[in-house]
């Protein structure tokens, strides 16, 4: 079922969703699907998983020379999206992303996840490769989201590739893309940044997850300009609770957002790593409180692989 569908069934009851990381490979698939069976008790409507593109090592070869060599951390997020749908019967939401990723290779995953009845996808740029810097795109592959978004839409008005395949059936996705609430550092302001979420769902997207943020007013103030902006669709809040006491560095540097002076205070007046963990369940509790009374279409919540946080925060709230 569709993400779009889901959120129109509610009719304005708020759903839970929330994404998972592909485990490290070599892993079994029993430590992941532990985690869900914690949070599936809450009925989420469906379940994201991340996609990761491949890295790259350089390894000394016994000449002196190094070799550059391409390593993957994690599984296929397809084969992962099947199992989960399989074992809990819960929609899944598979990231694609440009990095990494020729047009033909986006092409065969999406056919793959088409035959194997999964009706939603998230489309997403993807991050630089750590060496880069700037984010570079593999040969004949796409440059920004917008591309791939229609190479998806295009799938799913049958239009493939190439001339040659014969059986043109259609896909059916329903498509999602990410939002900023404080803009992406790429963007020059978030105005400018919204013209491109725009562009988006006038190419096709049917949803907005928004980046993970810590004040609501952040929140509300983008849905606000989006509206007046003329976008419409359903707009998902994405949230994540702190869970450390190192999390308030490296949260703003790598998400490149800001942490309210309260939530700041609180986590370094904590005595122990356990009471952190506890601030940031707390706050995300109220958070999601707030984001309920103003009827957001979905709760969806960032676990990072690990249930603990996010079952105690939905234990309260669905």
């Amino acid at each position: 079922m569709k993400v779009i569908d889901h959120i129109h069934a509610a009719k304005g009851k708020t759903l839970f969703s929330f994404e998972i990381l592909p485990p490290l490979k070599g892993t079994r698939i029993d430590d992941l699907f532990g985690t869900i069976e914690r949070l599936v008790e809450f009925g989420p409507k469906f379940i994201d998983v991340t996609s990761h593109r491949e890295e790259f090592v350089y390894k000394k070869r016994e000449n002196g020379l190094l070799e550059k060599v391409h390593t993957r951390k994690r599984p296929g997020t397809v084969g992962i999206c099947a199992a989960i749908q399989n074992q809990f019967k819960v929609d899944t939401v598979p990231h694609v992303i440009c990095g990494g990723f020729s047009r033909e290779e986006t092409e065969y995953a999406l056919i793959d996840l088409h035959f194997l009845g999964i009706d939603n996808v998230m489309v997403l740029r993807g991050d630089a490769l750590r060496a880069d810097g700037a984010f570079k795109p593999e040969p004949n592959g796409h440059a920004f989201a917008i591309d791939l978004l229609k190479q998806v839409v295009d799938l799913n008005h049958g239009r493939y590739l190439h001339d040659e395949v014969e059986n043109n059936n259609p896909s059916n996705f329903c498509v999602g893309v990410a939002g900023y609430p404080e803009k992406h550092f790429e963007a020059p302001s978030l105005r400018t940044d919204i013209k491109y979420l725009k562009a988006k769902v006038e190419a096709g997207a049917e949803y907005i997850v928004t980046q993970m943020f810590f004040d609501n007013a952040y929140y509300f103030a983008f849905v606000d300009k989006c509206r007046a902006a003329g976008i419409e669709v359903p707009i998902i809040p994405g949230l994540k609770p702190i869970a450390t006491g190192g999390q308030l560095a490296t949260i703003p540097r790598n998400f490149h957002l800001n942490l309210p002076d309260d939530l700041v205070d609180a986590v370094e007046a904590a005595k122990t790593p356990a009471e952190v963990k506890q601030v940031g369940i707390e706050w995300c509790i109220e958070q999601s409180k707030e984001l309920m009374q103003k009827g957001v279409p979905v709760l969806h919540y960032y676990t990072m692989g690990k249930a603990d946080a996010t079952e105690q925060i939905a234990s309260v709230l669905f």
